[in-house]
């Protein structure tokens, strides 16, 4: 009994090393997991502030931390969960909704550049009633656009990450689902709230009983800002579509193989092959943009116009 008992012992001892050195790997997933949604990052970092613009400046950090709130129970509660049990049922299923997460950037990051170069055609204001709102419902209206693009990229950022995870232990894959999602989420809505309020830092360095140096460099960030802005709009444009063709080009064989070859024939230039491969996924999405968008105006034509007949 007793040498059964101490086998016992050692068993459960070389169950918890094991398990032990298994979540030792949890960083280093977490770090790679992280490295390969970048791009949605990026988008997602770039697309959040123009929900606080126009806004009471006094109310910005609110808005910011009620959209991250829901964005972490999203991801937390609902993507997470959903992500491992697609991965037990049906692990076939997780590279198609990939693909259509893909397909679904390609498209808005067309649609952002057809409305950089289309002319805007200016409608007559008395054509449509305006409907009065107050303030505290158009900040509720913003919250909830908000929250509803970031759960398409926060579903894509949890179905990558469980991708780099599959064959791990469970343990290891809930872990690394959960703190990707709590990493990410603080990262960018951190990064978010320091960018809205990144102008009123500036105002108060450059009006403040500050040494001119210091005043010069608040009026310098004031200046900044609204360029930044800009430059951060279009870098979010620029990685919906790098990141949505990629995903899509990853499944399907003959592209993913493209992609492998790319990078491979200029593997001694690790800059111009990642610049080389972002490239190429970016004109194939604005190209896939524009098919889907195609095809969304002629199922709208043929479904949605009145006096069409279905």
């Amino acid at each position: 009994m007793p040498s059964g008992f101490f086998a016992l012992l050692d068993d459960i001892s070389a169950l918890v090393k094991a398990s032990a050195a298994s979540l030792d790997d949890v960083p280093t997933q977490v770090a790679k997991t992280t490295g390969k949604v970048s791009g949605i990052v990026i988008d997602d970092t770039a697309v959040t502030p123009k929900y606080v613009v126009g806004l009471d400046p006094s109310r910005e950090l609110s808005i910011i931390y009620r959209i991250a709130q829901k964005s972490l129970i999203n991801k937390l509660l609902i993507l997470s969960p959903a992500a491992l049990l697609l991965g037990y049922f049906a692990p076939w299923a997780i590279t198609p909704i990939l693909m259509l997460g893909g397909a679904y950037l390609c498209f808005e990051g067309y649609e952002k550049v057809h409305s950089l170069f289309s002319p805007h055609h200016h409608e007559n204001p008395e054509s449509e009633p305006l409907t009065p709102i107050t303030p505290e419902q158009l900040e509720q209206q913003r919250v909830t656009s908000a929250v509803r693009t970031d759960i398409i990229l926060s579903a894509e950022i949890m179905a990558i990450a469980y991708s780099q995870v599959t064959g791990q232990p469970l343990v290891n894959q809930i872990m690394v689902m959960l703190a990707v999602a709590v990493f990410i989420t603080v990262a960018v809505y951190g990064f978010v709230g320091l960018i809205v309020k990144a102008d009123d830092i500036g105002l108060h360095l450059a009006g403040g009983n500050y040494p001119p140096a210091t005043q010069k460099v608040g009026r310098g960030i004031v200046k900044f800002m609204p360029h930044f802005l800009s430059w951060l709009g279009y870098v979010g444009t620029a990685a919906m579509l790098w990141v949505g063709a990629e995903i899509i080009a990853h499944g399907i064989p003959f592209t993913a193989h493209l992609l492998h070859d790319l990078e491979q024939g200029l593997s001694s230039m690790p800059v111009v092959a990642w610049f080389a491969k972002a490239l190429a996924c970016g004109v194939a999405g604005l190209f896939l943009g524009f098919l889907i968008e195609k095809l969304v105006m002629f199922v709208k034509r043929i479904f949605f116009t009145p006096g069409v007949r279905h």
